[in-house]
């Protein structure tokens, strides 16, 4: 048998190789190893088939690309370079990997197939439909379809026959990618449905944006120290580095920092913002004897957030509230009351809104102050409406550490937030030749809202006047 030497290119691969879940998948940036990985997981997973009754490990794959460009030059590209030398290839169509070993030095022998699969659209997913397999490889799997992942889980774990081979040791499905667009269906799986059998991996990103703003490299990419696959790339960190010349920063982000993206074209507001740091684990509870704070955005299309202060000085983001061609009268009756009559009923609250909202109806001259008030909710208008000090209230909260972790933290539930905080909430490119330029205040859009309406919250948290909630910042970088 030809030696193979491999090292899983991390901590967070080795992980991915010891988990034996049906369906697994590794995120990470560009150089990361995850193709290897994957390629090695085959391999592995192939010698530890049990073998049949005439002593032959057997094993059919079925690794998948989203075309056939990509295919040829790097899904089977990447597997030719780890085994060219025990594997037969069979060109036609379906391409077909063959490593048949006679002894594997325990007396017993391997017969792995892998096919080679294109499936450029969503209907040739039938590709799938008369295979026989243990498992299956979706290589850069958010560029394939859902479906062509619903189709591999049918396909998998029917071969080797029960009945002629004593069936398969292990199945499932493997996966690997770039981060996708945080609408994507990768992201609703790892991120949010996160199904029973399913496990997902995120490698470091290959460099991360120092946020602290007292930090000399405030702003600037620095080499991950906690970046996989370093030792196999030309030049180690500089691999990442040289990358950086001409990149927008949506690339910047994915490819290199290994973070979600999004389909949003703009420079984020919060570059301060860190999904590992400020999204909470699960839904935080929030703490008895402590008052809750209303932010209301108001408008045809009011917004409402809700946080509260720690006894430790962080800052809590509990819930968001959005609505569209909606009065205020409307939206607090209807959308806000029912969750505060609900889950916050034991808790004193407390109100602030848009200074904008002092301003009399043009029907019935009642300010949004007022509506609230005859609707027995006591809200003031914030400090200021001035957008530099709103802005710079939220990334207060977002660099502070606190004895408890970072000064905010955001309940995985409040999804408009988290996509606005990874760049839905952006300052708009101005049309210009030359270098690029971007507007002095933000978008105006769903996301713009209940940001403007946390940002009343976070001015309402840091007032001076304030002392229980007030504590002078103490910064520090995310790495």
């Amino acid at each position: 048998m030809a030696s193979i030497e491999y090292d899983p290119p991390g901590a967070v691969s080795a992980s991915f190789h010891a988990d034996d879940s049906f369906v697994r998948g590794l995120m990470g940036p560009v150089g990361s190893g995850k193709s290897s990985s994957c390629c090695m997981e085959i391999f592995y997973r192939a010698l530890q088939q049990k073998p049949s009754k005439d002593g032959i490990r057997r094993s059919r794959w079925a690794a998948i690309r989203n075309t056939y460009g990509e295919l040829k030059s790097t899904t089977i590209k990447t597997w030719c370079d780890w085994f060219d030398g025990m594997q037969v290839m069979k060109w036609d169509t379906p391409i077909v990997s063959t490593i048949s070993l006679p002894d594997l030095g325990d007396g017993t022998g391997l017969h792995l197939e892998v096919l080679f699969l294109a499936l450029d659209r969503p209907d040739d997913a039938g590709k799938l439909r008369s295979l026989e397999l243990t498992g299956a490889w979706m290589n850069e799997a958010s560029q394939l379809e859902k479906t062509v992942l619903d189709m591999c889980t049918q396909r998998v774990g029917r071969y080797p026959s029960m009945h002629l081979h004593g069936g398969a040791s292990w199945t499932g499905v493997i996966m690997d990618t770039n981060p996708p667009d945080d609408d994507s269906w990768w992201y609703k799986l790892a991120e949010e449905d996160k199904p029973e059998g399913f496990a997902f991996y995120k490698q470091p990103g290959g460099l991360y944006r120092v946020t602290d703003r007292k930090s000399p490299n405030f702003g600037k990419l620095l080499p991950n120290p906690s970046a996989e696959n370093i030792r196999n790339l030309r030049n180690g960190h500089q691999y990442y580095l040289q990358q950086l010349a001409g990149k927008s920063d949506d690339y910047i982000r994915v490819f290199l920092c290994a973070e979600y993206g999004t389909t949003m074209d703009g420079k984020p507001v919060f570059p301060e913002w860190q999904d590992k740091i400020h999204i909470a684990a699960q839904p935080i509870e929030p703490i008895r004897g402590r008052p809750i704070v209303l932010g209301f955005d108001f408008g045809l299309t009011p917004a409402c957030v809700i946080g509260q202060m720690t006894p430790k000085g962080q800052l809590v983001i509990l819930d968001e509230l959005v609505s569209e061609d909606m009065g205020i009268r409307q939206f607090y009756s209807e959308v806000v009351l029912p969750l505060l009559t609900e889950k916050y009923g034991q808790f004193r609250i407390e109100a602030v809104g848009d200074p904008a909202g002092v301003n009399r109806s043009q029907t019935d001259e009642k300010t949004c102050f007022e509506e609230l008030a005859l609707l027995g909710l006591n809200c003031e208008p914030a400090i200021t409406n001035e957008f530099v000090k709103r802005r710079e209230s939220v990334a207060y909260f977002l660099q502070r550490l606190t004895s408890s972790g970072p000064g905010m933290l955001v309940d995985p539930r409040c999804k408009t937030i988290i996509k606005g905080f990874r760049g839905g909430y952006r300052y708009e490119r101005v049309k210009a030749s030359g270098s690029a330029r971007f507007k002095d205040r933000p978008s105006k859009d769903k996301f713009s809202h209940p940001h403007d309406a946390l940002q009343y919250v976070c001015l309402h948290m840091r007032t001076e006047s304030n002392p229980i909630t007030y504590q002078e910042p103490a910064s520090v970088a995310w790495a």
